[in-house]
């Protein structure tokens, strides 16, 4: 019966191990599956390849062709879509293997050119035929733009290519089943041959009388064995038993592999896709590129005074305090310039995460130039705006700035109207700090740990006020904050970084009629073109300000740990 069972077997074997040696060979499919976008008449200023075309397909090559100029931007899809909003586009959101879907959707027929945009994790550029290999740049879901430059329509001769991994699927299985099964017919084939019986003998032999005698004996001994030891009875049937049990076992293991390799998933528990979080709204790269760009916006600026340099990169009071400097220094060419910009060292930083606008990130550097490390608060109005520099403001000697979260995720952003988890709302933080140096003897100087930016200011103001010269002035100080330029964020510890804005009026005006301010050899002087007034002057001062508000619950006051200060105006009343 082995015998019969044993050659089919290691025929079946063979001719397995050839059928599937033949699908890696003679019937391979190729090595790569490459489709098309589908032909289309219709127009738009962008297509964009969707991030599900791009699941399981690290390393595809996408390869565009156009007769106009050709861009490719990589971006976190809500990025791209943020961008290509109200825009017309032709997306492409899927493959098969025959074709890329795509479809084009109505909208603006012409948009800006997204090259440059901040929000790109990477671009290219080319002329003619472009080609572009896929890696994911970090976890999440990220998309490709494509453009020409934002007038013309949007290059649609795309392709994308991958390795094909699922062209001969059964072509191990067969080869390593094939190669069990003839093992198996091998083994049969053996046991059946050396398990072979000799012919027995004629009846009445001698052959047949001496081997009767024997058996005999044998067995006599054999029960003799049996009142001694037990172990003689079952050899005999225990190496049957291995016999039989190796057959089986190489068919519970033929049967399992096949099975193993046949069933999609069997051999790796399947887990669930993990649900989207929230990301930085940068990454390291792109944070590096952005303060490059603005730093090197500012330090033209700066050398040359000239504010409309600023405006592609600076704006709200950064860009204020700049302007005032820069005017004061065309009257006063003896005035110090302004804190430098350095884009690096990167000393840490915090930024935001979500897929809304406005976006805030701040860095903390501190180059060659800078006596303390300086936090840049940069902030992205909207998708097709680039980060601009809002607040530049250097840190108060002997404070510390709190760390960004050790596992690289970024800060949610704090409302400046709510309170909530903090020891006051970040709003309320810089409408105190303004009415504690307004008026130092109140309430709010108890809510600030000591520092020396409020020292500072209210010496100065009490040395003026005390001033002999100044007898026949009634001088007033009064710091006022801007709300709309408070902006803050959580810190890991449960607290918030808060940057503020105030508006510093030091005003001086004649006690009596007929007494007058003397400005000559003062800054004010220049300014207004006048040694002295009966009328009084008033002097404006622009305050960008850093707090840290604690989480609720503490007992700790809230910090001040970064001031800047400018001379914003001075005219007579």
């Amino acid at each position: 019966m082995r015998n019969k069972i044993a050659v089919p077997l290691i025929v079946l074997g063979v001719l397995m191990m050839l059928v599937g040696i033949g699908q890696r060979t003679l019937w391979a499919p190729p090595d790569t599956v490459t489709v098309q976008a589908p032909a289309t008449e219709a127009e738009a200023p962008l297509a964009v390849l969707d991030a599900g075309l791009f699941a399981d397909r690290s390393g595809a090559e996408i390869t565009v062709r156009g007769e106009d100029g050709i861009f490719l931007a990589v971006g976190r899809s809500a990025d791209v879509d943020a961008w290509a909003d109200g825009a017309a586009a032709t997306r492409i959101t899927g493959a098969s293997t025959e074709a890329l879907a795509a479809e084009t959707g109505d909208g603006e027929a012409t948009v800006p050119n997204p090259a440059g945009s901040d929000l790109w994790v990477s671009e290219e550029a080319a002329e003619g035929e472009l080609s572009y290999l896929w890696t994911a740049p970090a976890e999440g879901d990220w998309s490709v733009l494509i453009a020409s430059d934002g007038e013309a329509p949007a290059p649609t001769d795309i392709s994308v290519s991958w390795a094909n991994e699922e062209g001969t699927p059964f072509a191990v299985p067969l080869i390593v089943g094939g190669a069990l099964v003839a093992i198996l017919g091998l083994a049969l084939a053996f046991m059946a041959r050396s398990g072979s019986k000799r012919t027995p003998p004629a009846p009445g032999s001698r052959r047949a009388t001496r081997e009767s005698d024997t058996a005999a004996h044998k067995i006599v001994a054999r029960r003799g064995q049996d009142a001694g030891t037990a172990r003689s009875v079952s050899a005999q049937p225990a190496a049957s038993a291995i016999r039989k049990g190796t057959a089986g076992v190489l068919s519970a293991a033929l049967a399992s592999g096949i099975a193993l390799a046949l069933v999609p998933g069997a051999a790796t528990a399947a887990t669930d896709a993990p649900e989207d979080a929230a990301y930085p709204v940068v990454l390291d790269e792109q944070l590096a590129r952005i303060l490059g760009s603005v730093a090197g916006t500012v330090q033209k600026a700066d050398a040359a005074r000239d504010p409309a340099l600023l405006k592609e990169r600076v704006s709200s009071t950064a860009l204020s305090l700049r302007e005032a400097n820069y005017a004061v220094a065309a009257k006063v060419p003896e005035t110090a310039a302004p804190t430098s910009v350095a884009a690096s060292p990167l000393l840490t930083d915090l930024v935001s995460t979500g897929t809304g606008f406005p976006r805030t990130v701040v860095a903390v550097t501190q180059g060659g130039d800078n006596t303390v490390p300086q936090a840049l608060v940069l902030v992205q109005p909207s998708a097709r705006e680039n980060y601009k520099l809002v607040s530049a403001i250097q840190m108060l000697p002997g404070t510390t700035f709190p760390q960004a979260p050790s596992d690289g995720t970024g800060v949610s952003a704090a409302e400046p109207g709510s309170a909530d988890g903090l020891a006051m709302s970040p709003q309320a933080a810089v409408h105190a700090l303004a009415d504690a140096l307004t008026n130092p003897e109140g309430g709010n100087s108890a809510t600030f740990a000591p520092n020396s930016f409020a020292e500072a200011v209210t010496t100065f103001q009490a040395e003026v006020t005390a001033n002999p010269d100044n007898e026949f002035a009634s001088i007033t100080f009064s710091h006022t904050p801007v709300p709309e330029d408070t902006r803050s964020l959580r810190t890991g510890d449960g607290g918030a970084i808060v940057f503020g804005y105030m508006s510093h009026s030091y005003s001086s005006v004649p006690r009596e009629e007929g007494d007058s301010i003397n400005l000559e050899g003062t800054i004010y002087e220049t300014l207004t073109g006048e040694k002295n007034t009966e009328a009084g002057i008033d002097v404006k001062y622009g305050e960008a300000v850093m707090l840290y508000v604690p989480p609720a619950g503490t007992s700790d006051k809230v910090e001040v740990i970064g001031a800047a200060q400018e001379l914003l105006s001075a005219t007579l009343k």
